[in-house]
């Protein structure tokens, strides 16, 4: 598959068949137990990263990590930990599982993740749009305002280039899920208004509008 995974879990229990499983399935997989080696790994296409980490919290590992890149996420969790799956997505995370998992189910979230990212980055438009002093490159999967940049998650970039492919045109709710997240979507619609809220955060306020019982649009400023 020419995929490389790196795997962080400090139970040797639970990697060790893990990434024996992972192997088997045609990836090449790096193994880590640590928060901090998890930083300082080289660069892969996915991280499964386990919250219960022996040096670092597992969520402040999930904001380095997205902040220092765009690499796809997955998240582990314990059943005692009640993680909301929103939290986790203002962390950053782009799935989550709960263990103890099955390990079908996790290779087919790995490749939904995978494939939703790289269907994210072939937008239709490869043209740069600019909004007031917001710049969005596609091609580059870059985002610019007042020409620093701006770190946004996989699937944040993907909602802002949807939403700048036709400026000024509302997409609905429906819509938006459908062709930025997937047709299949098992999650609850609450992950596109955490979404848009962190865009809006990292990109200034008055440029996504909400159209009330509707959906969203991406407006010029002379149009606020």
């Amino acid at each position: 598959m020419g995929v490389r995974l790196l795997v962080v879990e400090d139970d040797p229990t639970i990697a060790g068949p893990l990434c024996t499983g992972l192997t088997r399935e045609g990836f090449a997989v790096d193994h880590v137990d640590t928060g901090s080696a998890a930083l300082s790994a080289d660069d892969v296409d996915l991280v499964l990263l386990d919250l219960g980490l022996p040096d670092l919290d597992g969520r402040a590992v999930c904001r380095e990590l997205r902040a220092r890149s765009a690499v796809p996420i997955i998240v582990v969790s314990a059943r005692g930990e009640e993680i909301d799956r929103v939290t986790l997505l203002e962390l950053g995370a782009d799935d989550y599982v709960v263990k103890p998992f099955g390990f079908r189910e996790l290779v087919a979230r790995i490749g939904a993740v995978l494939r939703r990212v790289s269907d994210g980055r072939q937008p239709v438009d490869q043209q740069a749009v600019i909004v007031g002093d917001v710049r969005i490159d596609p091609r580059a999967r870059k985002v610019t305002v007042a020409g620093e940049a701006v770190a946004l998650t996989p699937k944040e970039f993907d909602l802002l280039a949807y939403l700048a492919a036709d400026l000024g045109a509302v997409r609905t709710r429906e819509e938006i899920i459908r062709d930025v997240w997937d047709e299949n979507w098992w999650g609850s619609t609450k992950t596109l208004d955490v979404h848009v809220a962190s865009v809006r955060k990292k990109i200034g306020p008055g440029l996504i509008e909400t159209v009330r019982g509707v959906g969203f649009s991406l407006v010029s400023p002379d149009e606020t």
